[in-house]
């Protein structure tokens, strides 16, 4: 058995350990801002979450403490967090806007350092619901970077009548910040689409996956022989990177899939997110002191089974049905392959021509330990739950590419 076999079966069994210990998955995995919408026939409510850490920081509101004393100081501070909610929601048809009315302000921890303000509220709409309306959802678009909202609405209609069972799944962003629900209910390429568009914000806004597939494309244009060399040509290059992700494709294909099916008990975010920072600094070391040289699909499936858990844990507790949930992550996973093959299109030209150079040897040095350490800072966060700054690092230096 090939070294990068051993690498990938070691991988598997690391997986099928994780899966005796993993606990039950949770709706937050990230800090997005969620709006739950229920409509009834003539009512429409719901509540809105947004992470405690976007308040304080947004707000100025001091949110420190036990979760009693930040409950208690959400609720003190609770008419500025339900005006600041009004100013970024909104319910509206035909150019007439409803009212809102905001109401209790809860604290809802979902695990270790993500905790969530819930704030319930009703619209203040006269007769029956219109088929078709405008929601409008975009709170700390404008303050933290990275954010964008998800919208879960249920109820319905089906041919016609009222069904409380149907559901609709929409995506906001800084450049679509409203939606148009239609009650005769979403498609299944609606819901599909909606995915794609969160995959590919997620791409934007979690770079982590990003690097772990930089880190694997560094070396795509090099051979190992004695050292790194440069390739002979260009579509053995290619077939290399094509390689990588293929097999980073299957195989977190497989974990969100089974996550998805509900045959997978995800582990606790706490631990995914640090393995996949883990993978970033292996791939990265890799680069220094390969282990399994030009077998670089190895390490692309081992650790892709983790990217795929992290995944499927963006909409493994949503308060929407499995099939739904299913098409959301199918969705996701198609936008974030989107993500992907637009980082390998931008950089793998570049990156061949310059495979010859004096610089690249030196780049691909420096390149690979700056990947490492902004591993090593995320995987410190991660475990000991404390903020280094990685991100903001990151963000500043990924907003360009981002953008573009």
């Amino acid at each position: 058995m090939t070294r990068g076999l051993r690498l990938v079966v070691g991988a598997t069994v690391v997986v099928a350990a994780l899966l005796v210990t993993a606990g039950p998955a949770v709706a937050h995995e990230t800090e997005q801002p969620y709006l739950y919408v229920f409509v009834g026939e003539e009512t429409i409510d719901g509540r809105a979450e947004v992470a405690i850490g976007d308040v304080g920081q947004v707000l100025g509101i001091e949110v420190g403490g036990d979760d009693a004393a930040i409950e208690d100081t959400l609720r003190s501070a609770g008419d500025r967090l339900r005006a600041y909610l009004d100013a970024h929601t909104s319910f509206g048809a035909g150019g007439e806007s409803w009212p809102v009315e905001w109401g209790r302000v809860d604290l809802f921890r979902e695990s270790g350092t993500l905790a969530f303000a819930v704030v319930q509220y009703s619209v203040g709409i006269v007769g029956p619901v219109p088929d078709t309306f405008t929601v409008a959802f975009d709170p700390f678009f404008d303050d933290v970077d990275g954010r964008d909202g998800l919208i879960l609405l249920r109820g319905g209609l089906d041919d016609g009548v009222y069904d409380p069972d149907e559901e609709t799944l929409a995506a906001t962003s800084p450049d679509q910040r409203d939606a148009l629900i239609r009650l005769e209910g979403q498609s299944g390429w609606g819901k599909f689409r909606s995915g794609v568009t969160l995959g590919i914000d997620h791409i934007e806004t979690g770079p982590d996956h990003i690097l772990f597939v930089l880190a694997l494309l560094l070396p795509s244009v090099l051979v190992f022989r004695d050292g790194w060399q440069p390739a002979s040509g260009f579509g053995p290059s290619l077939w290399r990177v094509l390689k990588i992700a293929t097999f980073f494709t299957v195989a977190h294909s497989i974990t969100f899939t089974l996550a998805g099916m509900d045959w997978l008990p995800l582990p606790p975010a706490k631990l995914t997110e640090t393995i996949i920072a883990a993978s970033i600094a292996a791939a990265a070391l890799h680069n220094l002191k390969p282990v399994v040289p030009n077998r670089e699909w190895a390490l692309a499936f081992a650790f892709g089974l983790f990217h795929g858990m992290g995944f499927a844990s963006l909409v493994s507790g949503l308060e929407v049905s499995r099939t739904s949930q299913l098409i959301s992550l199918l969705g996701r996973n198609v936008g974030i392959e989107i993500g992907q093959v637009v980082v390998i299109v931008l950089l793998f030209p570049a990156l061949y021509l310059l495979r010859r150079t004096p610089l690249y040897p030196a780049f691909l040095t420096v390149a690979s330990i700056g990947l490492s350490v902004v591993a090593l800072g995320w995987m410190i966060e991660r475990v000991a739950e404390v903020d280094l700054g990685t991100n903001t690092l990151v963000d500043r230096f990924a907003s360009s590419p981002n953008g573009y």
